[in-house]
């Protein structure tokens, strides 16, 4: 039996508070006993019940995460600036205070601070803030750990043809994401049907890429803007450039226009540090660097040529170095093995090439500078890296040993300044720390069994991602003793190298003594042999170029012994004329008294050439000798016919 009560009320009457009433009983069902069913029950007896005073509870047991907590310090160095105003930059500083000290409401409001401070001031007074609580404890990382690295998350190309990968990017803000350039730079061998696609990678999903770029031709360098963090300039293989913005869609927001761009492929994309961080460059093999603002990327800014010798023979670029702090300043690798040093502020072609480093015997596929010492800076190519300092321009400060195989890429640890990094052709990447040991890697993981291409630290120097040739990204892992700055490591780096320096300073100042030694012993020489004669080469200056130096001192050397030839055939050439008188005088005079053996020996010597310096003179003092023995034989031969 179903009992149903309905409950009607007025639609407006919806919402409204009940009203409730005192009213005398009212039966409303009344259910008698069905007997058919007693059947189905049976009587217990005795019934047994328990009960107690206290409340029933239910108990629930949930299983959450575990939350890990770590106490730390914050050290706040500099921050509260507006988002327009960069605070490394003194004249955006000063112009901005400037502008806040002129408003009126700048005393009133130092005023009211005033009471503030002077209640931490009197904190401050009262106690010790600087006491150390832990004397004789160093407080950083146990550098009794060993170092170690591993392989944490592998990117695949989910292209069916296989792209290497060129360049990488990393996201500025907490290193989430990272962009990879995939192209094929082996010339006209890219096949058919090969995608131009681009990817960023979220590290915590590698099963897919987050955003896709599609470019027209392959991009083959990329990097995102530190000023918008959704900005990505790519530099593409027809030599174009291109901004991406994956907010936007995947295919480029802005590029430049082919006849305004590069002739060959974009090597090297940076940004430069500017207010709105619109100003960017980029380098190619055709020997230019375009200056561009992404705004408007109809013609480039500005175009410098890669000619330091200013002969009109350009050097290709294939790597660009860019330190922010150092915004004037920029270096390019060439293909021919040099880094160019340039400054913009020169006025001239020639005044913005500042200097020029002899690096490589091959391209120069990696330059990048010391970020916490900016004078000093690694070069990677042919099989070796290098460390420079921008005082030297022989010779590098360190280098490594000769590999059997090639170096692919290099780079400096964001966190600590005597780790770097190095990639080679066999798949390897080499991790080094200077403090430790400077002539072998400190470790060496071996990431992947093809050629590594591109390299990049994340800005907190724990994650480390490289490309192979293969298209595939690999995420490696730094323990802390290869990423944690170590106690005092800082003044200990400055030290060695510093050392080194100054090392390697006396070294060149020695060759360049014995140089110059060996230089004027050289022209006394060629001096005495040529007489009054004048040297034709001009006095050479101490910062000569090696490479004319040696082309010189081999065109003098070739000199001096043309000279020397020229001073020996002369004197053959006398020799040979006075032998060949002295046998036709001979042969006119005694022509049937001669000995037989004589003359043809004579003869032979004096058609042959084969008289040397000391014997021409011997020959020449014989022959007048030798001609009065053969006129005394007829006489004497006449007088006994006679008798």
């Amino acid at each position: 039996m179903e009992i149903v009560h309905v409950y009607q009320r007025v639609r407006k009457d919806f919402g409204r508070q009940c009203n409730f009433s005192d009213r005398s009983a009212k039966l409303v069902a009344d259910i008698q006993p069905d007997a058919s069913l007693a059947a189905s029950y049976m009587i217990r007896s005795p019934v047994e019940i328990a009960c107690q005073e206290t409340k029933e509870f239910s108990e629930h047991e949930v299983n959450t995460e575990t939350a890990e907590y770590t106490t730390t310090g914050i050290n706040h160095v500099e921050g509260g600036w507006p988002k327009d105003v960069d605070h490394a930059e003194i004249e955006q500083v000063s112009r901005y205070r400037k502008k806040e000290e002129k408003k009126e409401s700048f005393a009133e409001t130092v005023k009211e601070m005033g009471e503030t401070m002077m209640h931490a001031i009197k904190q401050n007074n009262a106690v010790d803030i600087y006491e150390d609580y832990f004397l004789g404890e160093e407080s950083g990382v146990d550098s009794a750990e060993a170092p170690s690295a591993k392989v944490t998350t592998v990117f695949r190309d989910p292209q069916e043809l296989k792209r290497s990968i060129n360049s990488l990017s990393w996201y500025p803000d907490q290193a989430t994401r990272v962009a990879g350039a995939y192209s094929i730079l082996d010339f006209q061998k890219a096949p058919e049907g090969m995608s131009a696609d681009s990817y960023i990678w979220n590290i915590e999903r590698s099963a897919t890429p987050e955003s896709t770029l599609s470019p027209s031709s392959p991009l083959v360098s990329i990097e995102y803007n530190p000023k918008d963090l959704h900005m990505l300039l790519g530099g593409q293989y027809n030599g174009q450039v291109a901004i991406f913005d994956p907010r936007k869609g995947t295919r480029p927001v802005e590029v430049s226009p082919i006849e305004k761009s590069h002739r060959d492929p974009v090597f090297s994309v940076k940004f430069l540090a500017s207010k709105q961080g619109t100003d960017a460059f980029s380098c190619s093999s055709d020997g230019q660097v375009l200056f561009w603002d992404v705004r408007k990327l109809a013609e480039p800014v500005e175009t410098l040529m890669i000619d330091p010798m200013q002969d009109g023979k350009l050097l290709g670029g294939v790597a660009l170095e860019y330190e922010s702090t150092m915004p004037t300043k920029f270096q390019v690798g060439t293909e021919q093995g040099e880094v160019i040093l340039f400054n913009r502020k020169g006025k001239t072609p020639s005044e913005k090439i500042a200097a020029s480093y002899p690096c490589h015997l091959g391209p120069v596929y990696a330059v990048e500078r010391n970020p916490f010492f900016p004078k000093y800076f690694l070069t990677v190519g042919d099989w070796s890296m290098r460390t420079w300092c921008e005082d030297i321009k022989e010779s590098s400060v360190m280098w490594t040993k000769f590999y059997d195989c090639n170096l692919t890429s290099g780079a400096w640890s964001t966190s600590r300044p005597s780790v770097c990094f190095s990639t080679k052709a066999d798949g390897s990447l080499d991790i080094w720390d200077i403090l430790f040991k400077s002539s072998v890697p400190t470790l060496t993981v071996q990431v992947t069994d093809v050629s590594i291409q591109s390299i990049r630290v994340d800005s907190r120097g724990k994650y480390v991602c490289v490309g192979d040739k293969g298209g595939t990204i690999s995420m490696v892992e730094l323990n802390e003793a290869l990423s944690k700055m170590q106690n005092s490591e800082k003044p200990n780096v400055a030290a060695f190298l510093d050392r080194e320096t100054n090392r390697e300073k006396s070294v060149v100042a020695r060759i360049r003594e014995m140089k110059l030694k060996e230089q004027a012993d050289r022209k006394k020489s060629a001096g005495q042999l040529a007489g009054s004669a004048t040297p034709k080469k001009a006095v050479v200056e101490d910062e000569e170029d090696p490479i004319a130096e040696a082309e010189r001192g081999f065109w003098e050397a070739i000199e001096m012994d043309k000279l020397k030839r020229e001073r020996n055939i002369e004197k053959k050439q006398k020799a040979k004329e006075a032998a060949a008188l002295e046998a036709q005088d001979v042969a006119a005079d005694g022509s049937n008294a001669a000995p037989a053996a004589e003359k043809p020996v004579a003869a032979n010597d004096a058609e042959g050439g084969k008289v040397e310096d000391g014997d021409a003179e011997v020959a020449t003092d014989a022959a007048p000798a030798a001609a009065d023995e053969e006129a005394a034989a007829p006489a004497e031969t006449a007088q006994v016919e006679e008798d």
